[in-house]
């Protein structure tokens, strides 16, 4: 975890150039991917962008590469370096800056931010929310809030559990990217350091390594 200073809205630029599409629920803005020309999806100090316009691929990498908080954008030949070619993956990747992470906020209004916004819902929301960490500093009595909130589904009532601020200066630190000093990575820790390899040594491991040292771990090789 690094030290940060803000995040960068990658799909309100996205918005702006006219590239999302977004539709109107019951007064509140919906991200609609599939009729997006691009759009972006977002996991602390990377962004995985999908553009689903082929023509516009070169103008969406050249706007999130001007966009203030973004160090680089990966293409294809950039993902192969950084061993993200894979299907699941975005047409272009984007590493934040060292003190900057990327948010999956698309709306421009938080009067129409979407109702899962402000709630702990990992698999509505188009990234991950770090600011699910904290409960709205407006609720002046948290604990009573939610106890209502609970009560009222108890009782059969339909009640958003509507906790988390939408404040992204709340967030302090992130990760991601590879840090500018291998100190402040992550450490690869085993009670069995003869299926680490060089890194019984103290060689460095490389993220793509991860996947095998654990199913080495888990599975009798012998």
């Amino acid at each position: 975890i690094t030290e940060v200073a803000g995040a960068v809205h990658l799909n309100r630029v996205l918005r702006d150039a006219g590239l999302i599409a977004v539709r109107d629920e019951h007064g509140t803005d919906m991200l609609d991917p599939g009729a997006s020309r691009a759009f972006a999806v977002a996991d602390h100090q990377v962004a995985h962008i999908y553009v689903n316009e082929p023509a516009v691929l070169a103008d969406v990498r050249g706007l999130v590469e001007r966009t203030p908080g973004v160090e680089r954008v990966l293409d294809a030949e950039g993902k192969r370096a950084a061993g993200l070619d894979h299907p699941r993956a975005g047409d272009l990747v984007a590493i934040s800056a060292a003190d900057r992470w990327f948010s999956y906020y698309f709306w421009t209004d938080d009067a129409r931010a979407p109702d899962y916004a402000r709630t702990v819902d990992i698999h509505r929301k188009p990234g991950y929310d770090p600011v699910e960490l904290f409960m709205d500093p407006a609720i002046k009595a948290p604990m009573a809030y939610v106890g209502w909130k609970l009560a009222q589904r108890k009782l059969g009532f339909r009640a958003l559990l509507d906790v988390i601020p939408l404040d992204t200066a709340l967030v302090k630190g992130s990760h991601g990217r590879l840090t500018d000093d291998p100190n402040d990575g992550p450490l690869v820790m085993s009670s069995e350091p003869g299926l680490l390899g060089e890194a019984a040594a103290g060689a460095a491991v490389a993220a793509t390594q991860i996947k095998q040292i654990v199913l080495d771990h888990i599975f009798d090789r012998g």
